[in-house]
């Protein structure tokens, strides 16, 4: 087992981090080293009119223990300081024994609109009566997937009254796709079964699709913090974690702030979906309907303190990813990054997820209720705007510094030190 903590991975430069990983791990990690891990003859096989190959970088967050079991985190982002705060806050769980986390069985929601139902409640019965044999249809479709623990697991029906074509009926197929994301299988299941259901029920199938609602999927995280490990500068451990929970209070009571509450959530998730080749929209798109489920926008977490005194950090959501099928198996990086994490199902890579998730929604609490969100993008940002003045090598560092120190981030006095620097 790698040893997640990584000393100093900080502080190295990249051809360091590079060796220092591939020692560790005794991994090939040469596709998550290349730029982009994607050749153009590789993306022109996954889409249409392909021309090039978009790069994102990919770090890895270290210190995290999951399930009592170190785990490196390969995260593709753009946006400053979402690994380093995962990473800190890692190590600050892992004091107090790290993440525990949960994923419900790969059972997605499949749906079928009828419409034109002369008799819906008679519609209802005949198809509740055929249920065995609706299931049975679904099941013969991909006997390979049965085979495998998957298939057919149940059958609901939803009348929708108030829609402008009432009545209308969804007939909802529950179906296991252990480690795969489930979208194709679903879909495939669904426009084979479509007839059978049109002729129970007497109506037109409509539309015959998965839901990215994937509430019978759900991952759960959890974590405790003790209070002195928060301690930040002048700000005791104490009184961080009470901010922290008026912090989340304050999300829990408005949705305007709700909503950035859970897109700090999702910086993290989504950086991990993208680097094992899942479909992140899918994802952002059940978390976003998941944190409205009870007709109001909600925060995904929730943060409170136990008997105790410690901090008690709890997140629940639909996490709809795989390990197989898609771009988890035809791209590099993404077959790299489950290496990495020596991930073996689907139900771990959505407890790994989780578990990053609210690690970064702690990183962004803290620093929100202590220094401000600003003060830790504030070195990576001058970086990038050093590099956008055409800085290059050590001139990056000595111009990032240097305007840090000056407390003006801003391209043009980048380039007035670029300038300043040649005349020299």
């Amino acid at each position: 087992m790698t040893d997640s903590r990584l000393a100093g991975f900080y502080n190295l430069d990249l051809a360091q981090r590079q060796a220092l990983l591939t020692k560790e791990t005794g991994l090939d990690l040469g596709p998550i080293f290349g730029v982009g891990g994607l050749s153009a003859a590789q993306a022109a096989a996954m889409i249409e009119n392909v021309v090039g190959v978009f790069g994102l970088p990919l770090g890895i967050a270290a210190n995290f223990v999951i399930n009592g079991k170190d785990v490196l985190i390969p995260m593709a982002i753009e946006e400053a300081s979402v690994v380093a705060g995962a990473s800190h806050v890692a190590k600050l769980v892992r004091e107090s024994g790290g993440f525990r986390a949960e994923a419900d069985p790969s059972h997605m929601i499949g749906q079928i609109q009828l419409v034109d139902l002369v008799d819906p409640a008679a519609a209802e019965r005949a198809l509740l009566a055929a249920k065995t044999e609706i299931l049975a249809a679904c099941d013969e479709v991909n006997p390979r997937l049965v085979e495998l623990g998957g298939g057919a697991r149940g059958m609901e029906l939803r009348r929708l009254e108030h829609s402008p074509f009432a009545p209308m009926l969804v007939v909802h197929l529950i179906y296991d796709t252990v480690d795969s994301m489930g979208a194709n299988s679903v879909n495939t299941v669904l426009e084979s079964v479509a007839p059978m259901i049109e002729a129970i029920s007497g109506g037109r199938a409509r539309l015959r699709i998965l839901s990215n609602l994937a509430d019978r999927r759900l991952a759960r995280a959890s974590c405790t913090v003790r209070p002195e490990t928060l301690r930040f500068e002048q700000y005791a451990g104490t009184q961080v974690r009470d901010r922290i929970v008026e912090a989340w209070a304050f999300a829990a009571a408005d949705p305007y702030r709700a909503a950035t509450h859970n897109k700090g959530i999702m910086n993290g998730i989504d950086a991990v979906v993208i680097a094992t080749g899942n479909d992140w929209r899918a994802v952002e798109a059940g978390a976003h309907a998941y944190a409205a489920r009870r007709g109001r926008y909600e925060p995904l977490s929730r943060w409170s303190t136990d008997d105790q005194g410690q901090l008690v950090g709890e997140l629940e959501l639909p996490i709809a990813i795989g390990i197989v099928g898609g771009a988890t198996r035809s791209h590099p990086v993404a077959q790299a990054s489950l290496a990495l994490m020596q991930v073996r199902s689907a139900r771990q890579l959505a407890e790994i997820v989780a578990a990053v998730g609210l690690a970064q929604n702690l990183a962004a609490l803290r620093a929100l209720v202590t220094e401000g969100i600003q003060r830790g993008h504030m070195g990576l940002h001058a970086r990038q705007l050093a590099m956008s003045a055409g800085a290059s090598g050590v001139q990056i560092e000595q111009i990032a510094r240097r305007m840090v120190e000056e407390g003006v981030i801003a391209l043009e006095r980048a380039q007035e030190l670029m300038q300043a620097d040649s005349e020299a």
